[in-house]
């Protein structure tokens, strides 16, 4: 008669093993792989309105913009050749431009009078650009760093999209890599946490930069990019896709408030000195300031942008904005 005990053991033995590989696989704490896909700024129409303020050619692909009020200079990031243009922030004429190896999204500010922060996407580097001077140090980091922002304690945290993980930058040098994420995008620190946007499992994780330690890990709706902190202890958050601003507590870590807002909402940037968060609309070419002032955040004022307004800046307290026209090789000045 034939036996069944071989087929069986080669049944057990597969199951044993199946066991042992889960439990092997679980020990970076990272998401489990997901079908989800990260959510892209969406593709402006052509400008139905005359934009805002007025309008400058600063380059081709400008995409990135950040101010600082210490050295009066405004930052963007422009392609063929890769530059960062160092402005006045007025006339937008060039102050300096300094040569960048590979694309660049996102700019951030280390601390106020800088430096500021360029993610080199296609060379895998993170450069840090003196101001006023335009000395750079750069430093290699996983795949694709796509946004970084700087801690209170001097450490740069560096979100690298294709490598699913973060790099913790000291002086040059990478002293800590957290590989538990799926697709960073947006990066944003509150003294020494570090809250970091994963496009692709849909979250928002907090880490504690000081004890080197993940804190906290919550959703952040249909397809979340990029977050900028809007006062102590509060994040805004884009869901691109699900068409809302979405804002967190980070301590404890949780969302307390949503705001919809229709036209694929890509970038932000954060006036604290008014309490007001500004969002580019990305398929109805218009910026919006939010008051994030109470517990319910409200649409407070609506300007006609440059087509593709993939980033904004501004200047806290003053009144002024700039956003870039990433279509067309432009940045727009509105004075409020």
């Amino acid at each position: 008669m034939y036996s069944r005990r071989p087929a069986l053991l080669v049944a057990t033995l597969a199951s044993c093993m199946a066991l042992v590989l889960a439990a092997c696989g679980g020990g970076s704490d990272a998401p489990a792989v997901s079908a989800k896909k990260a959510a892209e700024p969406g593709r402006a129409p052509a400008t139905a309105t005359t934009p805002a303020g007025r309008t400058f050619d600063v380059g081709a692909l400008p995409q990135g913009i950040v101010y600082d009020a210490r050295s009066t200079l405004l930052a963007v990031a422009v392609r063929d050749p890769f530059r960062l243009l160092l402005l006045d922030p007025t006339t937008l004429a060039v102050r300096k431009s300094v040569p960048m190896p590979g694309k660049i999204r996102h700019l951030q500010l280390a601390r106020p009078g800088g430096p500021v922060l360029v993610p080199s996407e296609s060379a895998n580097q993170i450069i840090e650009v003196s101001l006023p001077s335009g000395d750079t140090r750069a430093t290699d980091v996983e795949k694709q760093p796509h946004d970084a922002a700087g801690a209170a304690n001097g450490d740069l945290v560096v979100g690298n999209e294709f490598s699913g993980s973060i790099s913790v930058v000291r002086d040059g040098t990478v002293i800590r890599t957290f590989d538990d994420l799926l697709q960073p995008g947006g990066v944003v620190t509150d003294g020494n946490v570090a809250a970091v946007i994963d496009v692709k499992d849909y979250t928002v994780t907090t880490y504690d930069v000081d004890a080197m330690r993940r804190t906290g890990r919550v959703a952040a709706g249909k397809g979340p990019t990029h977050g900028v902190l809007t006062r102590d202890g509060r994040l805004a958050v884009t869901d691109t896709r699900g068409g809302e601003v979405l804002l967190y507590d980070l301590d404890p870590l949780r969302q307390v408030a949503a705001l919809p807002l229709a036209g694929r909402p890509y970038g932000i940037t954060s006036d604290p000195a008014t309490d007001t968060v500004w969002v580019t609309l990305i398929t109805k070419n218009e910026l919006v300031g939010i008051d994030v002032s109470g517990e319910t955040p409200k649409v407070i004022a609506t300007y006609a942008t440059v087509r593709q307004a993939d980033t904004v800046a501004v200047d806290p307290g003053s009144k002024t904005l700039w956003v870039t026209g990433t279509k067309d090789g432009t940045v727009q000045r509105i004075t409020r």
